[in-house]
């Protein structure tokens, strides 16, 4: 199979970035079988989350979108003028994933619920990627709007 050789190289290059300082425009995964580095936008503001990738044709590999609130809740999404396929990745206010929804369908209205009440984060990703990964309940994110004294895995501190 020709798909091997392709997901070892992302793999491995996604990974060989995982050890740099936390930076806003990157988010970093790691788990049993997972290390990985996304670009990130991160969107905190009600317009944003609201827009969120609607009317986007395209999400280049290895980007997403990070949704942050302001405290743990319970959230649900929706693919409403949404193009592209994504996985939803429900994260904790520790940086752990609680949930992932895989392969979202385009422009479907039904509320896709993070599956608890104390989701923080979700990332949005290309449709497929999480399970490619292996990005499942238990990983553990890394990124700078995951307050340090929470996280599972804090951000290190560049040194001055």
């Amino acid at each position: 199979m020709k798909i091997l050789p392709v997901l070892a190289l992302l793999v491995a290059f996604a990974s060989s970035a995982v050890a740099q300082v936390c930076d806003p425009q990157f988010l970093d995964v790691r788990g049993d079988g997972v290390s990985a580095r996304f670009e990130v936008e991160v969107v905190e503001t009600p317009q944003d989350k609201a827009r969120g990738l609607m009317f986007r044709e395209s999400l280049p590999m290895f980007s997403g979108m990070l949704f942050v609130y302001d405290r743990p809740q319970r959230v649900s999404f929706w693919m409403r003028n949404t193009l592209i396929p994504l996985d939803m990745i429900f994260i904790g206010a520790d940086g752990v994933v609680r949930n992932v929804h895989a392969n979202a369908k385009p422009g479907d209205e039904t509320g896709i619920p993070g599956g608890s009440d104390d989701i923080q984060f979700v990332l949005e990703v290309n449709g497929g990627l999480a399970r490619m990964l292996n990005i499942v309940p238990g990983v553990e994110i890394q990124h700078p709007a995951i307050d340090a004294s929470l996280a599972a895995w804090p951000c290190e501190i560049a040194a001055e």
